[in-house]
């Protein structure tokens, strides 16, 4: 199963969507006249340019996903993607407060689960719940 935040994802899009169309209309009214600052139309380019990188940054929010299965859990943040079984994880929590739900592991670690959310509420919830049946079925051999 594949499970993905609901809320960061919508506003990582439509964050994205703002800074591009912000870059685009500061480029396009950049003041072309002959007084002050000359702008050529390489400016324009590369106002454009970094608007999409840092639109692109932006998009890096909506990365996280969770795919679990009988045998491990990979858990995909915003770079890394890291693969566990379910004999390498203690257990799932969500502590009071947190902003996301996170995997416990061996010797006090853990790692943070950014598809599952508190902004998302009850799907949070169900993703949590999801998660700790495929991990006590596992661990129990269910």
């Amino acid at each position: 199963m594949t499970l993905r935040p609901r809320v960061i994802r919508w506003t990582a899009w439509l964050s994205a969507l703002g800074v591009m169309v912000f870059f685009l209309i500061a480029a396009y009214y950049m003041p072309a006249e002959d007084t002050g600052v000359i702008f050529q139309p390489a400016d324009q380019v590369a106002m454009m340019v970094v608007g999409a990188f840092v639109a692109g940054g932006l998009l890096l929010m909506a990365r996280p996903r969770v795919r679990a299965d009988s045998h491990g859990i990979e858990v995909r943040n915003v770079i890394t993607a890291r693969w566990y079984d379910w004999a390498d994880v203690h257990g799932v929590s969500f502590l009071d407060g947190a902003a996301s739900a996170r995997l416990e592991l061996p010797d006090d670690e853990y790692q943070s689960v950014l598809a599952v959310q508190a902004v998302d509420r009850g799907l949070a919830v169900r993703h949590v719940r999801t998660l700790r049946t495929l991990h006590r079925a596992a661990v129990l051999g269910e």
